[in-house]
């Protein structure tokens, strides 16, 4: 497959390892880019955005970047944190008062991006239509109970972080934005960013690559060996709390969906941020030197940077099975996802996409595709091309 874009001296071992995933590693259409210093110094795209029609992949094409969307989301949380819409410290109801209900009155905001505050899955029954109704989906997140008791334990909170981070936004915002339209105001247009939480239908459909995934409930099972088996069990078994997790309504747990227009314009701010590469590492690039540009406070980076205080019966993921470690609406490395120093911030996303900001290196990287692969973390073709960075620093 053709590569084009560019890499600055130094950063040729970058181009060689996205070269290697079309040659070695099944890759179908990606892109890949690497801000240092705000300098961005890895731009590279290639392969097909639509294989069916043999359309190529271009600089300015945006690809759906599933659970990659909740980083790029949460830039919009530590906006509104540095501003003073609220403190991390602050009992989540006091800014929303409804959410209160099922005994989640002392629930932190901090608890809550840690997913710690237990609400990583939804009850009641989610159509499309209230996906669309700001006001409708509040009312069910603020009646969820917490699955165990806040700060005891953590899990996943894969689809419903978003929807609890842009109502705290709706109602501390004095403008009452939802977090897709408080992102592009405050972060996209600032920075000049392609990228949309909840897509306009102004985007002409040759810009948007066209996620290949079909079948991929059935194939998890033959590549269980790629995730903890416990996980892929839950995910199959509709009464698990991994499965309420990702499949309220069902067409979220199904990736192929996501191709369709009703789907992209929806504000899903955990799932279906669409953008390119180059967007998503100018973004965290940003955020590791420092967010100057965004008015993002040195207090708030220093938050980020730093894992939040562990749940007090442990690290074990009730929804991903694996013993994860959060931040500020954040993954952050360890032993099992290695993904930058120890300052660093980021979230993967479904099929292998990944974003994150180490500020030790002041480094954002991205990596998009739309070949959804099975890796839970560290998919081979991503993992490749963060490697090459690392190395070339």
């Amino acid at each position: 497959m053709p590569v084009d874009g560019m890499v600055k001296s130094g950063f040729e071992p970058v181009r060689k390892a996205f070269e290697e995933n079309f040659s070695r590693r099944n890759e179908v259409g990606a892109a890949c880019a690497a801000v240092v210093d705000n300098e961005l110094v890895v731009d590279l795209w290639g392969g097909e955005a639509d294989p069916a029609t043999n359309r190529a992949w271009e600089s300015d094409t945006i690809v759906n970047v599933f659970s990659t969307t909740k980083g790029v989301a949460s830039m919009a949380v530590l906006h509104a944190g540095s501003v003073g819409l609220f403190s991390f410290d602050d009992p989540v109801a006091e800014h929303w008062p409804e959410f209160a209900a099922g005994g989640k009155e002392n629930v932190t905001v901090r608890q809550l991006l840690a997913h710690q505050a237990g609400l990583s899955a939804i009850d009641q029954k989610i159509d499309m239509a209230a996906l669309a109704d700001p006001d409708k989906m509040a009312v069910a997140l603020a009646a969820q109970v917490p699955a165990w008791e806040p700060g005891t334990r953590h899990g996943y909170h894969g689809i419903s972080l978003g929807w609890y981070e842009s109502e705290l936004i709706r109602r501390t915002d004095p403008q009452g934005r939802t977090i897709g339209q408080y992102f592009r105001d405050n972060i996209a247009e600032p920075l000049g960013l392609d990228f949309w939480i909840g897509l306009p239908d102004s985007v002409p459909e040759h810009r948007i690559a066209r996620v290949q995934a079909d079948w991929y409930r059935v194939k998890m099972v033959a590549n269980i060996s790629k995730m903890p088996k416990d996980f892929v069990k839950g995910f199959l078994n509709p009464r698990s709390l991994t499965a309420r997790t990702f499949g309220n309504p069902a067409a979220l747990g199904k990736p192929a969906r996501y191709n369709g227009p009703e789907m992209r314009r929806l504000e899903l701010p955990a799932a279906n941020g669409h953008g390119t590469a180059r967007a998503i590492a100018t973004a965290y690039g940003e955020f590791a030197a420092g967010g100057a540009r965004l008015g993002i406070t040195p207090e708030v980076t220093s938050e980020v940077s730093r894992a939040a205080v562990e749940p007090t019966e442990g690290r074990a993921d009730l929804v991903l099975f694996d013993n994860t470690r959060f931040s500020l609406g954040y993954c952050k490395p360890w032993d099992g996802f290695p993904f930058g120093t120890p300052t660093a911030f980021g979230t993967p996303g479904a099929g292998g996409s990944l974003g994150f900001a180490d500020p030790e290196r002041k480094l954002g990287f991205a990596y998009v595709m739309n070949r959804l692969d099975y890796h839970m973390f560290d998919d081979p073709r991503e993992l490749a091309l963060r490697d090459a960075v690392a190395e070339c620093l």
